[in-house]
């Protein structure tokens, strides 16, 4: 059984690890060492409840939901949402990042991201790594004609915080 338990685990970790990496990433507000440690956090989850897994949604629901859940808790521990400066990000974004127009847009995005509150940062996470509606519905406990409202409403709030980040840096 323990044999099954490890080859379960590696093929969970290696096929859904990009996708809680990259959820921990927007919840840390592109902060990549405290995303490590979230998802490292999430995976010992993962691995101490495997053998209570049901099988009543697929393992990358319920790993969506191990992800959600521990992401929020991350935010209560010190009883209220935890502010890392942009300025903190910008030296933690490495210099070969840095050099290529796609990452520093995808940093913008991050930072754009870090901006929203938590619930809007796990939704836009979850667009981002391709979810359907009806997959943030379950995960995040709303409706999905919800989802879509909630969806669209972030992409308008992003656009501004952008614009508005884009502004600035011209002056």
């Amino acid at each position: 059984m323990m044999e099954n338990k490890n080859e379960l685990f590696e093929t969970i970790y290696y096929q859904h690890h990009p996708m809680v990496l990259q959820m921990c990433l927007g919840f840390v507000k592109g902060d990549s060492n405290s995303a490590k440690d979230l998802s490292q956090e999430i995976f010992i989850i993962v691995w101490n409840n495997l053998d209570k897994f049901r099988g009543a949604s697929s393992y990358k629901t319920w790993i969506y939901r191990i992800t959600v859940n521990t992401c929020l808790q991350h935010v209560k521990k010190d009883g209220k949402e935890r502010a890392v400066p942009t300025t903190e990000i910008e030296n933690k974004i490495s210099v070969a990042e840095v050099g290529s127009a796609e990452n520093n847009n995808v940093s913008k995005l991050y930072k754009a991201i870090g901006q929203l509150n938590k619930v809007d940062r796990l939704i836009i996470m979850m667009v981002l790594e391709n979810q359907d509606y009806d997959s943030i519905s379950e995960i995040m406990g709303i409706k999905p004609t919800n989802v879509r409202v909630k969806i669209h409403r972030i992409k308008k709030r992003l656009e501004t915080i952008l614009k508005s980040n884009s502004d600035e840096q011209q002056f």
